[in-house]
């Protein structure tokens, strides 16, 4: 692997990957570069196959600013053989899939950060794939706490908390509250007919 002080010193001739730039894949510390032919190959037909942009916020790294960044001592960044991509305007599920299958190994999920680490070291893989968490239905959930608002605070204040929800949420609560006033109606009328019969 040669590497570059600059990446402007890169010969562009050599360059053939259409979809990147030296730029993008230079180290952010020092502007220094250097280049895996075959990591670069698997980027390119991933980015072949998506056929959408693609944000690399970090690829080469030199020694210096893989450790001002906290990369670890082996990272696969060191070797120009890992790309950190930014899932804004792709689906992360589909990159996924999509990097595996031009042969990328070792997979990164950084939520808060909202990108992928992809390279082509040891297959293994860290994080969690946030896409992939259970969703609450929010009509379903503001409604169960309006229902609960409802059953233990007064009146005043549950109508406030029903007025601040969405149409389908009022109309469950108010079914609910209908339902539930029907049912103590029904309850009350045997009540007073078993006290009319004398069962008390």
């Amino acid at each position: 692997m040669k590497t570059y002080g600059n990446y402007k010193d890169y010969p562009l001739e050599q360059w053939v990957w259409p979809n990147f730039t030296p730029h993008e894949m230079r180290s952010k510390g020092d502007d220094s570069l250097a280049v895996n032919a075959v990591a670069m190959g698997r980027l390119q037909r991933l980015r072949n196959i998506l056929e959408l942009p693609m944000v690399i916020t970090s690829a080469y790294r030199s020694p210096e600013h893989n450790r001002n960044v906290g990369g670890a001592a082996k990272s696969m960044h060191l070797q120009a053989r890992a790309f950190d991509v930014q899932m804004q305007g792709l689906d992360p599920a589909t990159f996924e899939a999509a990097a595996r299958k031009v042969g990328f190994t070792g997979f990164g999920f950084y939520e808060e950060s909202g990108f992928i680490h992809i390279d082509t070291g040891p297959a293994r893989e860290w994080g969690n794939r946030w896409w992939k968490k259970p969703r609450t239905n929010p009509t379903q959930s503001t409604t169960i706490r309006a229902v609960a608002v409802t059953a233990t605070s007064g009146a005043s204040g549950a109508a406030v908390a029903v007025a601040k929800l969405d149409p389908t949420a009022q109309y469950i609560v108010l079914a609910f509250c209908g339902v539930a006033a029907l049912s103590l109606l029904w309850i009350v009328r045997r009540r007073l007919a078993r006290w009319a019969g004398g069962d008390r």
